[in-house]
């Protein structure tokens, strides 16, 4: 390698994601959960990710750093906003497609859109309320004891009408175990959730309907029942990119 390696750190609030790139190509990706003491979590994934690809640790490196946490790490040689991250990353690896950017991090929820150039023209958040978000998704996996991998298979094998009013983590939390007691399926329970989060997305969105590409992203992304829910509730085809919670991470590399 002629030059320095291209390195993107997202330290978000629920995942450690950091991404090795040559002129736009993805070289490594690697992914750690937030904990105390991230500093030495990034560390340890650069290290890992230069032993997978056979390089030296004395590689020079253009390190770009994004996320809540973006400053934690020192070594970084700047931090960069995750909105311009996370929407330069989307536009590149859908080659140019994608115009609406729904984020669904750890903590928040974010619309984001984007004109013909990948740039946000427009951008909308929702941090107000944990529900719908990668950490309700743990929440809710604990209440089922169920694995999130399973969440899109259970909701679809259920074919029972089911609604959730509550739209606050913790009131959802309790209508969910009421609903458990009284013998409701966990795929219908499931079913319902994604259909609620849906209608959330709609509610931030307004009256401002996406035109063009939508694509989902954000660790919660890889639910595709919750892509179809909200594909149902916009009425309009939602993509999900490969590994769509690395995005803001590889935009970090572009920058």
């Amino acid at each position: 390698m002629g030059k320095a390696l291209d390195v993107g750190l997202d330290l978000g609030s629920a995942a450690i994601k950091v991404v090795f790139a040559e002129d736009g190509r993805i070289l490594w990706r690697g992914l750690a959960s937030t904990a105390p003491g991230q500093a030495g979590i990034v560390q340890k994934l650069i290290e890992d990710g230069l032993a997978r690809l056979g390089l030296e640790r004395e590689l020079p490196m253009k390190i770009i750093s994004t996320g809540y946490g973006k400053k934690l790490f020192e070594r970084a040689d700047r931090n960069v906003d995750e909105i311009t991250a996370n929407a330069l990353g989307a536009f590149r690896l859908s080659e140019g497609k994608a115009r609406t950017v729904i984020n669904i991090g750890g903590q928040d929820l974010k619309i984001m859109t984007l004109n013909d150039k990948g740039r946000v023209v427009d951008f909308k958040m929702n941090d107000k309320c944990a529900a719908g978000t990668g950490r309700f998704f743990e929440l809710i996996a604990r209440i089922l004891d169920t694995s999130i991998a399973d969440f899109a298979e259970l909701s679809a094998s259920s074919t029972e009408e089911l609604e959730i009013n509550s739209t606050c983590a913790v009131f959802a939390e309790s209508e969910i175990i009421s609903l458990l007691a009284r013998g409701i399926g966990k795929g219908a329970i499931l079913k319902a959730l994604h259909a609620s989060i849906a209608r959330r997305v709609a509610g931030l969105l307004g009256r401002d309907l996406p035109k063009g590409a939508v694509f989902l992203d954000g660790g919660p992304a890889q639910n595709r029942a919750l892509a179809a829910a909200i594909e149902d509730e916009l009425m309009t085809d939602v993509y999900v990119l490969e590994a769509p919670q690395f995005t803001a991470a590889y935009g970090a590399t572009l920058i």
